[in-house]
C-alpha cells in the first residue's frame, strides 16, 4: 500500500510542502509470522522509497505459506532466498540486475562457498557490493542463511 505524508513548514511567511511517498510491499504482523514469540510488530517484506528498494532480510521461507524450505540444506535455502528476492523485486517494480548491495548472514562459515555460489549463479554480471557475516543464530534455528538486499528502480518510483 502507498502511504503519503505531507510535511508542512512555514518559513518567513511562506508555506513549504514536501511530499514523502513510500510503497510498502507485503505488510504483515510478527504475531502471524512468529506465533511462538510474544511479538506484535507491523512490518513488511519490502519498501520502495525515492527510487530505492529495501528488502527485509530473506530466509528460506515460503512468502505465502510461511513454511520453512530446505531445512538443513544451505544450497536449497540459498535458492529459496533468491526466489524470494526475485519475486519481491518484481513486485516492487525492480529486478535482480538492479541489486546494488547484499548483506549475507550465515550460521556456519562452512556454508559460505555453497551459498555464495548460488548467489553468483543467480546474479551473473550484476556486480553488487557484498558483506558477509557469520552469526550465532538467525530468528529461527532452521534458518542457515539470510540475505538483506538493496536495489534501485530503473526509473524513480
Amino acid at each position: 500500500r502507498d502511504l503519503r505524508r505531507e510535511d508542512v513548514e512555514e518559513r518567513e511567511g511562506v508555506v513549504h510542502r514536501r511530499m514523502t511517498t513510500h510503497k510498502r510491499i507485503r505488510p504483515f504482523n510478527t504475531k502471524d509470522t512468529y506465533p511462538e514469540q510474544s511479538l506484535s510488530n507491523d512490518l513488511c517484506q519490502a519498501v520502495v522509497a525515492n527510487g530505492v528498494v529495501y528488502l527485509r532480510g530473506q530466509v528460506a521461507q515460503d512468502l505465502d505459506t510461511r513454511e520453512d524450505v530446505g531445512i538443513g540444506d544451505p544450497v536449497a535455502q540459498a535458492h529459496k532466498v533468491m526466489d524470494n528476492v526475485e519475486l519481491l523485486l518484481a513486485e516492487a517494480g525492480s529486478e535482480l540486475s538492479h541489486i546494488v548491495k547484499c548483506v549475507i548472514y550465515l550460521t556456519d562459515i562452512r556454508h559460505r562457498e555453497p551459498v555464495y555460489r548460488v548467489l553468483g549463479e543467480r546474479m551473473p554480471g550484476v556486480f553488487p557490493v557484498f558483506t558477509g557475516l557469520v552469526v550465532v543464530a538467525l530468528a529461527r534455528p532452521t534458518w542457515l542463511v539470510e540475505v538483506d538486499v538493496t536495489a534501485v528502480m530503473s526509473t524513480l518510483a
